[in-house]
């Protein structure tokens, strides 16, 4: 399987990597078919599973090969890394503030970014596009990384990245559309909106795995990049939201396993 992919150019491989991770992101949403309703402590540990599982993604398949590529530069290792980083994170809240949305996992109808009057699905849609765009960039980035022949870039820690997105993309997607179903979606609608989530992923992989491989200076910006992006969304947004029942510790425990498993799946793949 690895030769396979590995006969594919960088585009294709991102597009494999994130298409995979759209197709778990839509199995969990399927779940609103069975489910109606979801326990708020299981919802709570998904959503501490996922934040975790991004967090270790962001260091062991992000920055630390960024890292170990600026040590050949000519500049400090640590700056691309943490201008990158910083970059990343400032792009998400630039968008947050701009673009029109709402927090998909939020009680009510309060609309974040500049004002306007069009329908909440349509914002509700544009929430989850600046959800998942950093996952899908650092998929891309990661397989543009290993096409370029970086020794710190494998294409197994590529494929690993993909595997613990998709992994972590299958709760996620179910705590999009079963909620929606509870708050009186049509089981169809529901499941639109909860695989949508991560219909962006394939967009930003592509996108993300084209640009590395014509500019390959500017990988341990990107990887950092990516890094910062999906750092932004965990601690603005998962985490909050995994903690606000009250089921603090579950959700810091789910974390702790997400973290983990994607540690295992980096280290012992990549």
């Amino acid at each position: 399987m690895l030769e396979a992919i590995g006969s594919l150019t960088p585009a294709v491989q991102a597009l494999v990597g994130t298409g995979f991770t759209y197709g778990l992101t839509a199995l969990g949403a399927g779940m609103v078919f069975f489910f109606k309703n979801m326990n708020r402590r299981l919802l709570d540990a998904m959503l501490g599973f996922a934040a975790g599982v991004m967090m270790a993604a962001s260091f062991w398949s992000l920055l630390q090969p960024a890292i170990a590529m600026a040590e050949h530069g000519s500049l400090p290792a640590w700056v691309p890394a943490a201008g990158g980083f910083l970059g990343g994170a400032l792009t998400l809240r630039l968008m947050d503030r701009l673009l029109p949305h709402l927090h998909f996992f939020a009680r009510g109808e309060v609309q974040e970014g500049v004002k306007t009057s069009w329908k909440s699905s349509i914002l509700l849609v544009l929430a989850i596009t600046l959800h998942n765009i950093p996952e899908g960039l650092a998929v891309g980035v990661a397989f543009g990384a290993a096409a370029a022949g970086m020794p710190e870039a494998s294409l197994a820690g590529a494929m690993a990245l993909a595997l613990g997105i998709g992994i972590q993309n299958f709760p996620e997607g179910a705590a999009v559309s079963v909620p929606l179903r509870r708050e009186g979606f049509t089981r169809r609608k529901a499941f639109f909106y909860g695989q949508l989530s991560g219909l962006v992923e394939p967009v930003a992989g592509v996108l993300g795995a084209v640009a590395v491989t014509q500019l390959t200076s500017i990988l341990p910006w990107a990887l950092s990049y990516a890094a910062g992006a999906m750092v932004y969304v965990v601690v603005e947004e998962v985490i909050p939201e995994a903690q606000r029942e009250g089921n603090n510790d579950l959700a810091t425990m789910g974390a702790i396993l997400g973290f983990m498993v994607m540690m295992i799946l980096d280290v012992g793949l990549g």
